[in-house]
């Protein structure tokens, strides 16, 4: 798969799917085997099973209002996007603004992201 049509799926679908909380969609988006981190010195997440968790535990206290994602800038094997949430988390507004770099594999799917985000009260 190009990695053009990859990026913009991945992000397509993760707008989608964050918005509607469907995490069925989202981890069908990563290789079996695939790594995430969210933020530097956080943990990594290694294969398809953690990334589901850690997936389900950010959604757990959030109630989307908008999402938006930018289109995705490619290179070669690797892709990166902004993307900006605003949401009720445990009532309060809550926006997250960050970057996603995800890189594909040649079905495809993500083998390799990491996100670098930040989040303010209120919607701006």
């Amino acid at each position: 798969m190009d990695t053009r049509q990859a990026a913009l799926r991945f992000t397509g679908t993760w707008r989608r799917g964050w918005a509607e909380h469907d995490v069925e969609a989202i981890i069908a988006l990563y290789a079996q085997d695939a790594v995430h981190r969210s933020m530097p010195f956080r943990p990594e997440h290694r294969g398809r099973a953690a990334i589901e968790e850690y997936i389900r535990w950010s959604f757990a206290d959030e109630t989307p209002v908008s999402v938006e994602f930018g289109t995705p800038l490619v290179d070669g094997d690797t892709a990166a996007a902004e993307f900006k949430v605003r949401s009720l988390d445990d009532g309060e507004p809550v926006t997250l603004a960050g970057c996603v770099f995800a890189r594909f594999g040649a079905d495809g799917l993500a083998v390799e992201t990491r996100d670098y985000w930040h989040t303010t009260q209120g919607h701006r």
